[in-house]
């Protein structure tokens, strides 16, 4: 009797024993699932988006912005996969970004541009949760990259396009 007892417990451990090796590949393919695509600088310099660069007269005009200036660093380095700054500490990022938004040149200080500033508001706080998440797959990662590049490209543009526009009405008819 006890040697019975004793056979159909191993049996119902071998039984048991044999259907974690299952779950165990389930689990790793799901993980590599997860991890398709890898955030590179190779699959940054293939965003499709349009890259506006400020022209000389934005240059000049954030030239005390101290803030800005740190981000287009950090934006830079982004762009080379870099992801240090936006994968930290989400209270200095929060920091970062009221100081951003307070230090806007008051020449600038115009509704598209202070909007473009809560977009990369809205974004750097998404890629940063996106980041510091275990469970987010990489491609939404990447698309969260993608989103910031692209709400600093548009800044820049509305920066540029504002000083054109002030150059514009500047001009007055000779006539």
């Amino acid at each position: 009797m006890r040697i019975g007892l004793l056979l159909l417990n191993i049996f119902s451990f071998l039984l048991m024993s044999c259907g974690d090796g299952e779950s165990q590949s389930q689990i790793t393919d799901i993980e590599t699932e997860n991890q398709k695509t890898p955030i590179t600088a190779k699959a940054i310099e293939n965003f499709d988006y349009s890259d506006y660069a400020l022209s000389t007269n934005g240059e000049e005009a954030v030239a005390d912005w101290e803030k800005y200036q740190e981000l287009a660093i950090q934006i830079s380095y982004l762009k080379k996969a870099d992801l240090s700054f936006f994968n930290g500490d989400k209270k200095l990022l929060k920091k970062f970004i009221d100081e951003f938004k307070a230090q806007i040149p008051e020449d600038l200080q115009t509704n598209p541009i202070i909007s473009r500033t809560i977009i990369i508001e809205t974004t750097l706080l998404r890629l940063n949760e996106n980041l510091t998440l275990d469970n987010i797959d990489s491609d939404l990662k990447l698309e969260s990259v993608k989103e910031v590049v692209v709400a600093f490209s548009n800044l820049n543009y509305q920066i540029n396009k504002k000083l054109s526009r002030d150059i514009y009405e500047q001009i007055k008819a000779e006539y």
